[in-house]
């Protein structure tokens, strides 16, 4: 390759440079070539997403400060002689280890799967012919072609374009597109705001089209070189804050435990090496250390599940963050209308049908290269206009601050120049200072006829039409570029007026959505009255109307009081629709936002949960964290209640873990206060406690009952707290009963008393799985069989254990029938003890507070 090529700003080498540079020439490489440049320089990614090999991601696992205090004490038994505890501790350790590994890196495979079917793919020259390649696969020396609503996907010098606008805010901070053309710039120009000729990965094609030639990929692209500075971690999600005041709950309870022990072992002189092992037996024992493992498999399984409903999940975490969304911010065109744009009317200031309005929108559309809206097909179904005696020169891109676009033409035979102008109609009114009374008769705009044109629109707009203003200027324009400063002293034509009517099946959606406790907003570019329209024909309240112009006047809190009011936000820009997630999020809701247009990917970033549709433009899709293959609110729905099942079962078992977890081992601690010897031996907690956890690896395949489907819920750790506190005692009551029998009963000796607790204990925690699992009666909820098998499995190998060599081996003795009789009647009446207390607590839960979405 040249050396004396400049890398940093390459934009400013020759072209003759860049392909000298590259290797490569202007009709693309072939299909070896990139196979090697593939291998050289990487996958063509925004950040490093190489993964570790598999063996250092399962060391990694070993940095778990519990796995770590385990391993030191399983090589304290072997140094002090205790062959068989090593042994145990350590085959359990790995154990867990590994089957959280499998499960995890499964889980990680089809999750990877899933979001290679809505990768972002970019079309490429290869082998002289155009193809579609996912993005990671571009290398350098590709030729891409590019047009409105791509995403650039690397950086690359811009070979051939056609009114080619960049909206390159997120490297640059520009407001507005910037135009990019080929050729040589001067030497001055090296700044990335200056590279007229550049395109750079990771912005967004607002108009027209290009061919470009990649000079980068990757972490060699400008915006990998910035990846740490734009790399902005979003807030964390309810889910995950959650998560950690629940790990903060469990360590502080963990410590509080095992310092107790320690302390009443020290203090009753027994042996060290056994009180240490017991202690650190008892953390793991209060620990939930399957619980990644649980919510990984959960996750998994809801996004194969809701793939099989036409939801793709991007990322997995976002599956919850669905199941809790209470409010989903959506645009009106193609989720409440059937998106089937028609042009109805082309009307003058008069509201007759003129025939010059539609070829002025007609020929606006025709040459306009931006991405083409509903409206502009609508428009181009017209094809009896001609075109034949156009010329085009220049355009005006639309963008969302403008709401506007102009294409400059000439008329090849009267040699007439004009600029025509189709936007919204008070953009478009406010640049006019005539209009048209006939045809070719201008009369300029005094008050009467801005009331006239007013009455015209408005009176559209209340039919329920979409209106776009056409206007035109003759004047003045002789320069062969167009810029927005023409856009002055314009000529108002008429207006035309669409219809889109409104989805049938939308209604019930919105009804289906609204029962399971999800508010809908609706967040649109189009004016109020026309939305008032549609919401009227779908039976939607309106409980409030905010406008663009009134959104720019509110602060963040005045904003933050009116979004909770208002359900309809009409004319908004993309920052404007910003601010209003943004506000919805400060007030504690969780919210979704459903867009498939460049305009909604701040929106989509901003939102608990992105939600776009796989027609939607790549933008959109990269910015979602879940697509939807159709676009229909009835999708939505069955991807909310797969989120609420996910969440409904990991809280299954953080709650079943906590409650009986805590209750044995606060019985643990108690025991060793009154026991001349330890109440179990550290590897008989530690295999009561895998026992226990295998029984509970089944909860995600279980079933949700209907009632916890019906609101949103948000992980609320003092109500895990407060059920912990409640259920565990009632588990460590019988926990004493039993030391009560073996100890009066049975006058057992310290192998009968550790087997019959062991027993007991395991029977107790599993059995209970059948109560806590449901809010409701466990004779009518069922669960799932395979939970059943195995919790029933697990209870009767924990009873016949004892009489096998295995439970020799580990300290247990066969216990006399008379205490599995003793011990039927306790599992029962512990159960139905559980039972009566858990109605009571969520009786009492609900009159304390008015949230239906707190809880599990």
């Amino acid at each position: 390759m040249q050396p004396n090529f400049n890398t940093s700003t390459w934009w400013l080498n020759s072209l003759n440079e860049t392909l000298l540079y590259l290797e490569t020439n202007t009709t693309g490489l072939n299909k070896e070539d990139a196979i090697i440049r593939l291998q050289k320089f990487g996958a063509n990614l925004f950040l490093d997403r190489k993964k570790k090999p598999l063996w250092k991601q399962l060391l990694t696992r070993f940095r778990n400060p519990l796995i770590l205090l385990l391993l030191f004490a399983s090589g304290v038994s072997a140094f002090m002689g205790e062959i068989s505890n090593f042994l145990i501790i350590t085959v359990l350790v790995f154990f867990s280890v590994v089957l959280d590994f499998f499960q995890e890196h499964k889980a990680g495979k089809a999750a990877d799967h899933l979001r290679q079917s809505v990768s972002v793919h970019t079309t490429v020259f290869r082998d002289g012919h155009t193809i579609d390649l996912p993005v990671a696969q571009i290398v350098p020396g590709d030729l891409v072609l590019l047009s409105a609503g791509d995403m650039v996907p690397a950086d690359g010098r811009v070979l051939d374009a056609k009114d080619f606008f960049v909206k390159q805010a997120i490297l640059t901070g520009e407001t507005y597109p910037v135009e990019k053309h080929p050729g040589e710039l001067n030497s001055d120009a090296n700044d990335i705001t200056e590279a007229s000729n550049a395109v750079f990965m990771g912005t967004s094609v607002i108009s027209g089209s290009a061919k470009v030639l990649v000079t980068n990929t990757g972490l060699n692209t400008a915006m990998g070189a910035i990846a740490d500075k734009l790399t902005i971690t979003p807030p964390p999600t309810s889910f995950e804050v959650g998560t950690e005041k629940f790990g903060i709950l469990i360590m502080r309870m963990t410590i509080l435990l095992v310092l107790f022990v320690l302390l009443v072992n020290a203090i009753l002189l027994k042996p060290w090496l056994d009180s240490f092992l017991f202690a650190v037996a008892l953390a793991v024992g209060l620990t939930p250390e399957l619980l990644p493992m649980v919510i990984s498999i959960t996750l998994s399984r809801g996004a194969i599940m809701m793939a099989k409903k036409k939801v793709i999940v991007k990322q997995l975490s976002s599956i919850q963050n669905l199941g809790s969304m209470d409010t989903l911010c959506t645009d009106k065109t193609g989720t409440l209308t059937e998106a089937k744009i028609k042009l109805e009317k082309h009307v003058n200031l008069n509201g007759e049908t003129n025939e010059r309005v539609l070829e002025l929108a007609y020929l606006n559309s025709f040459y306009e290269t931006g991405l083409k809206s509903p409206l502009d097909e609508a428009i181009l179904e017209h094809e009896e206009i001609s075109v034949n005696d156009w010329v085009k020169i220049d355009e005006v891109p639309f963008d969302f601050e403008r709401r506007r676009v102009s294409v400059l033409l000439d008329h090849s035979k009267t040699k007439k120049r004009i600029l025509i102008v189709k936007g919204a109609p008070e953009e478009i009114i406010r640049l006019c200072t005539n209009y048209e009374t006939e045809i070719e008769v201008v009369q300029s705009i005094d008050n009467t006829g801005l009331d006239k044109i007013r009455t015209t629109y408005k009176s559209l707009e209340k039919e329920g039409f979409r209106v776009l203003g056409i206007a035109w200027k003759e004047e003045g324009i002789e320069h062969q570029h167009a810029v927005v400063g023409d856009e002055a002293e314009l000529t108002l034509s008429g207006f035309a007026a669409f219809l889109d009517p409104p989805k049938e099946s939308a209604k019930f959606a919105l009804s289906a959505l609204s029962e399971i406790g999800v508010s809908v907003k609706i967040i649109t570019g189009d004016s109020d009255l026309v939305t008032q329209h549609v919401c009227s024909e779908l039976q939607i309240p309106i409980q409030g109307i905010l406008t663009g112009k009134e959104v720019d006047v509110m602060d963040d809190s005045a904003l933050k009081v009116h979004v909770e009011s208002t359900n309809l936000f009409c004319r908004m820009n993309p920052s404007q629709k910003n601010r209003i997630i943004l506000a919805l999020k400060q007030r504690g809701h969780v919210v979704g936002y459903l867009g498939d247009g460049v305009n909604d990917a701040p929106s989509l970033h901003s939102a608990d949960v992105g939600l776009s549709v796989d027609s939607a433009v790549d933008v959109a899709k990269e910015a979602a964290d879940m697509i939807l293959l159709d676009h229909d609110l009835h999708v939505l729905y069955d991807g909310v209640l797969e989120g609420r099942k996910t969440f409904g079962n990991i809280m299954k078992y953080i709650m079943m873990g906590t409650s009986s977890n805590f209750g044995n081992m606060f019985s643990m601690a108690g025991a060793a206060l009154f026991l001349p010897f330890l109440p179990m031996l550290p590897t008989q907690i530690l295999l009561n406690n895998f026992l226990y956890d295998l029984s509970e690896v089944p909860i995600p395949l279980d079933e949700v009952d209907q009632e916890e489907l019906k609101v949103p819920r948000v992980m609320d750790i003092g109500f895990i707290r407060n059920f912990m506190l409640t259920i565990g005692p009632i588990s460590s009551a019988f926990d004493f009963l039993t030391f009560y029998v073996m100890l009066n009963v049975l006058n057992a000796n310290e192998a009968l008393f550790q087997t019959g607790w062991f027993v007991e204990s395991l029977c107790t925690q599993v059995l209970v799985i059948f109560i806590i699992r449901t809010r409701g009666n466990p004779i009518k909820s069922k669960p799932h069989g395979l939970l059943a098998t195995v919790s029933l499995s697990i209870a009767a190998v924990g009873a016949f254990l004892p009489f096998t060599s295995i439970g020799s081996y580990l300290g247990l003795i066969p216990p006399p029938m008379k205490f599995y009789a003793i011990l039927a009647t306790m599992v029962v009446v512990y159960l139905i003890v559980v039972e009566s207390v858990k109605r009571l607590f969520y009786y009492v839960h609900s009159k304390k507070t008015k949230l239906p979405r707190q809880g599990s």
